[in-house]
């Protein structure tokens, strides 16, 4: 057996466990004061990231109230592409171009351009026909500068793998729209050699190009004529 403790080991024994209990006991409690801190600064972020998100909801149906609102005020542009289209074949689109040499006598919507694997690489909205000359029509309700673009990257494909109605055909493009984006659009249109349509209520206008406009023409397979500028 170990030798027996005094009463004053003992004691300091005793006080010694107490001062770690007590230092553990001061510790534990600015633990949970710093929990509790950081659960109030949680909360409080947590309150202000909904506040935000609310306002952020708010001012988004706010806009998109405002949206359609303007677009009742404006013509076509509340339309479905549905519509614009059967506004477009309604409004006879082929006699808005009575005044070229090219009296379209047919019409075909949703034509699609397959390639050589068989694959849907793009669709004609519209396909403006005769004997010798074919349109391909791209219908935006907002027309940018962008849908351009992309209207001469499609008329590129209509080359490549052309439909069997375009194919052998002297080639033209055109952009049917409720609204442009802005003004501009029309010159940057007008310079990619496009036709620009409008539709004013339930009526179909071909905006009037500069006096130097030249409608572009794409060469198709079968088709020698040169392409135009």
């Amino acid at each position: 057996m170990g030798e027996a403790l005094d009463f004053e080991e003992v004691r300091g024994i005793l006080k010694e466990t107490s001062r770690m209990l007590q230092a553990m006991t001061l510790r534990q409690e600015e633990s949970d004061r710093q929990a509790k801190e950081a659960e109030k600064e949680w909360q409080a972020m947590r309150a202000e990231t909904d506040r935000l998100r609310r306002e952020r909801e708010q001012a988004m149906k706010k806009m998109s109230e405002e949206i359609d609102r303007l677009s009742k005020n404006v013509g076509g542009l509340n339309r479905s592409m549905g519509e614009l289209m059967e506004v477009l074949i309604g409004g006879r689109v082929w006699e808005r171009f009575a005044a070229y040499p090219y009296n379209f006598t047919r019409i075909r919507p949703q034509v699609e351009i397959i390639d050589d694997k068989k694959r849907v690489r793009s669709d004609i909205d519209l396909l403006l026909l005769n004997d010798e000359w074919a349109m391909a029509v791209e219908v935006k309700r907002v027309l940018d500068a962008k849908d351009v673009d992309h209207h001469r990257s499609r008329m590129d494909l209509i080359t490549r793998y052309p439909p069997d109605a375009a194919r052998g055909k002297r080639l033209l493009g055109a952009l049917a729209c409720g609204v442009v984006d802005s003004p501009e659009v029309y010159d940057y249109a007008h310079s990619a050699g496009f036709f620009v349509l409008e539709l004013s209520g339930e009526s179909v206008v071909l905006v009037d190009p500069p006096a130097d406009f030249s409608p572009k023409e794409w060469r198709t397979p079968g088709q020698e004529t040169d392409a135009g500028a």
